[in-house]
Formats: structure tokens, C-alpha cells, sequence
């Protein structure tokens, strides 16, 4: 593949150097250090002159830090006369910041102002994975292709869970149902049964109150949503399932963020086992949770990419898993 470099910002250089392998390529070099003032200062090692350049970076850990140096990366290649920058953000940051919420409420839209700092910086398209709201896509003037996990659900459920055919897939909350690649897309392509969970919440992050519309009776539940950060949802509704005759329960989630408590909660669970993607790295979340399981979605990306830089299209990926 000519013209074409990626490089690596420090958010999660295991999934970069696992997409450079899949495309036979080397990470371009790329030094990234702070200043004593905290600044963060980003030289590219090599020339981008006239390149495809795809810069990887997500939306997780020190997540101020580390879209300032996504910024910064886009900013440098592009004044360094890149032809393309392509920004490839796993996991979006503050992509839960894309509504006000109230009526007249002072909120902000953050995934908004995020959207415009990345078109600012240079960016001239974003690849990103299940966005938390699909209308994201058009808080940007650039191509954005959002692509998603449910091909490589699907196959894991397939593959690891023997009695998935007689299951229910099960969204946590309503907004998951319709969620693009959300809930009742696979209970479709799975042709199984689909529930939900209505929940109520006081404030964020605390649910009051949850009913389950439909019926776990003698199935195995799978909790499908796009991302679990505290897990009090998931871990309410877990014991919601099993309170409702489930036999087994185990959580499919895209973006496994797990701040807090999250851990805890998810350990005195009643899941057979918490599956997530890589998009966030988790090997420090596995060593203190034998639940957890990881989707490895590298070679999606890595087929988006390449797709993107030969001109063709990426659809094909919204069903398949590359082999």
C-alpha cells in the first residue's frame, strides 16, 4: 500500500500496532512528551508529504490529554502537507454530550464542540465504532464512517455461548433498542426473542427504578448495549434478569470504559461474563475481573482503512467480519 503512513497517539498503542500488523505496515515514529507545565508536545518523526495519513487515537484514560494530542497530531501532519488526515477514534470522546437535556437547560452539546476542534485541527475524515448517538455524524461538515461491533457480536455469541439459540437479547435501556447495530438488529439477525428494561433515573448515573418488558423465563439473557462506564445499569438489570427466571446472563458492550466502581459491582454480579471490544484497552481491567472478555475489532478498522485508502466502499463491513 504506497502512501499511506499511520501513526499512534498514546491512548492505545496495542490496537494501533495490531491494525499496522494486519495491514503490514510499520507504526510511523511519532514522540510525544510533556512539558514540565504539562503541555503536551507531538513531533512526527518522519515526512507526510503528499501521504494518506491515518492517525489512531481513543476516546479513553487521561481523555483531555488525549484529544489535545489527537488535535495536535491532525494539526502537525496537515501543516506538514499530508494530502488526507483521517482521524481513527475507536471509542469517541464525550459522545454522551450530544443533546440538552432539558428544555431550556444551560447543558452543553460537547460532542458538538469536539466535532468542530477535530475539522478545525485538519481533519479531513473520522472513522470511529457504534457512536453513542448516530446524529453525531452530523455534527461534522467532513465523511464520518461510524461502523459497528455487531458483526464481530454476533459471531462471539455464535461461538461461545451454546444455547444462543435459545436466548433473549436484552437492551438495558430504551434508547439501546434503537440504537443503529443496537438490540433489535441482532435479535434479528439471530432470530431470537428481544426484551428491554425500562429504567427511571433520579440524577446521572443512579437509576431509581427498573421494569423488564418481555419475557427471560428458562433463556439465557444477553444485556447488549454500546457502553458501560459505572455498570450500576447493567449490574441492576443483571440481577433484574435473574429475579425474572433467567437461567444464565452474561453483557455484550462495545465500549467496556469501567471508571469507579465499576469493577466491584461487575465481580458481585450475577454475569457469566462481561464481554467488550477493544476499543478501550482492558488488560489492567482483566487482571482484577476474571468476568471479563475481550473482542478483539482490530481487523475492522484495519479494513476500513485500507478500504478508505484504496476508494472502496465501507458498507460491506457493517455486516461482515473481515477474515
Amino acid at each position: 500500500m504506497p502512501n499511506i503512513k499511520i501513526f499512534s497517539g498514546s491512548s492505545h498503542p496495542d490496537l494501533s500496532q495490531k491494525i499496522a500488523d494486519r495491514l503490514g505496515l510499520e507504526l510511523g515514529k511519532v514522540v510525544t512528551k510533556k512539558f514540565s507545565n504539562q503541555e503536551t508536545c507531538v513531533e512526527i518523526g518522519e515526512s507526510v508529504r503528499g501521504e494518506d495519513v491515518y492517525i489512531v487515537q481513543s476516546g479513553c484514560g487521561e481523555i483531555n490529554d488525549n484529544l489535545m494530542e489527537l488535535l495536535i497530531m491532525i494539526n502537525a501532519c496537515k501543516i506538514a502537507s499530508a494530502s488526507r488526515v483521517t482521524a481513527v477514534i475507536p471509542c469517541f470522546p464525550y459522545a454522551r454530550q450530544d443533546k440538552k437535556d432539558k428544555v431550556g437547560s444551560r447543558a452543553p452539546i460537547s460532542a458538538k464542540l469536539v466535532a468542530n476542534m477535530l475539522s478545525v485541527a485538519g481533519a479531513d475524515h473520522i472513522i470511529t465504532m457504534d457512536l453513542h448517538a448516530s446524529q453525531i455524524q452530523g455534527f461534522f461538515d467532513i465523511p464520518v464512517d461510524n461502523l459497528y461491533a455487531e458483526p464481530a457480536v454476533l459471531k462471539w455469541i455464535k461461538e461461545n455461548i451454546n444455547e444462543w439459540k435459545n436466548c433473549t437479547i436484552v437492551s438495558p435501556d430504551a434508547g439501546g433498542a434503537k440504537r443503529c447495530g443496537g438490540v433489535t438488529s441482532i435479535a434479528d439477525r439471530l432470530n431470537v426473542d428481544f426484551a428491554l428494561i425500562h429504567k427511571e433515573r433520579k440524577k446521572a448515573n443512579e437509576v431509581d427504578r427498573m421494569v423488564l418488558v418481555g419475557d427471560v423465563k428458562d433463556r439465557v439473557a444477553i444485556l447488549v448495549d454500546d457502553m458501560a462506564d459505572t455498570c450500576g445499569t447493567i449490574c441492576h438489570a443483571a440481577d433484574k434478569l435473574v429475579s425474572a427466571g433467567a437461567t444464565k446472563v452474561y453483557a455484550i458492550l462495545t465500549h467496556g470504559i469501567f471508571s469507579g466502581p465499576a469493577i466491584s459491582r461487575i465481580n458481585s454480579a450475577n454475569f457469566e461474563a462481561v464481554v467488550v471490544t477493544n476499543t478501550i484497552p482492558q488488560e489492567d481491567k482483566i487482571k482484577h475481573c476474571n468476568k471479563i472478555q475481550v473482542i478483539d475489532i482490530s481487523m475492522i478498522l484495519a479494513e476500513a482503512i485500507r478500504r478508505t485508502h484504496n476508494g472502496e466502499s465501507v458498507s460491506y463491513l457493517f455486516s461482515h467480519v473481515p477474515l
